[in-house]
């Protein structure tokens, strides 16, 4: 054999050794990012329009496991509470425990402890797109969940009644939305409730969801190129014995 194929031939085996190490990698990174998140997160479909159109009925979600002591207002949270019904609801928590929750201000903004509340999310925004209900407090441990169709959701407002004026328990929170995963067309992450923002406690944080999910087509990119590389490497290394013999 001569230097010019040995030299092709290692270079052959270095395309082989490569590829394994860039395929493992991959490996690492699509399947660690597919189990964290489907560790962290559990997908739900939305019942009703009462989200709309911030999610659609029938929409699938992702949401993040978390304990109703982590849910901060803004965050748009998947919950089951008997009052309620029997099946998980999903609403946006507009209030928490102490908050003077009232509807509406003079531009028909939701109110917080006096704060009026930018919410460019809503279904419709302006005069009369909200039904107004007198300030009521929220108790301690609870949330005061409404949805983002103002005029069609059934939310705290029909139990402002209730001994807990329409709040519901933090326990019950079951997860926090953080995502849309279908329709393709809607897919993606909620937008930030920067209404809340300024006010105490701020809002949640994104959570790890982008970084899962970029590990996961990180990794995949890798898998495929991976094992693409090794065979072409060996191609050349073979294209470049026959030049030279």
């Amino acid at each position: 054999m001569s230097k010019a194929e040995r030299t092709d031939e290692g270079r052959g085996r270095l395309g082989d050794r490569i590829s394994g190490v860039v395929v493992a990698l991959g490996c690492v990174l699509f399947l660690g990012g597919f189990v964290w998140g489907a560790v962290l997160y559990k997908p739900y479909t939305v019942p009703t329009d009462s989200m709309d159109p911030t999610v659609q009925a029938g929409a699938r979600v992702l949401a993040q496991r978390v304990d109703g002591d982590e849910v901060r207002r803004g965050d748009v949270v998947v919950f089951q509470d008997s009052v309620w019904g029997t099946v998980p609801m999903v609403k946006r928590v507009v209030g928490v425990g102490g908050d003077k929750v009232a509807c509406c201000d003079r531009k028909g903004r939701l109110t917080v402890d006096g704060r009026p509340v930018d919410e460019p999310y809503l279904h419709a925004r302006g005069d009369d797109s909200q039904r107004a209900f007198e300030p009521t407090r929220v108790p301690a441990g609870k949330l005061f969940l409404l949805g983002d169709n103002r005029q069609a959701s059934l939310d705290s407002r029909v139990h402002l009644e209730d001994a807990d004026h329409g709040a519901v328990p933090r326990s019950a929170v079951q997860a926090r939305v953080a995502a849309i995963a279908w329709p393709s067309s809607a897919a993606g992450m909620l937008p930030e409730p920067s209404g809340f923002a300024d006010m105490p406690g701020g809002t949640s944080d994104r959570g790890p969801l982008p970084l899962a999910l970029t590990a996961v087509l990180v990794g995949a990119v890798l898998v495929l190129g991976g094992a693409a590389y090794g065979p072409l490497a060996r191609r050349r290394a073979t294209s470049a014995r026959r030049r030279s013999g």
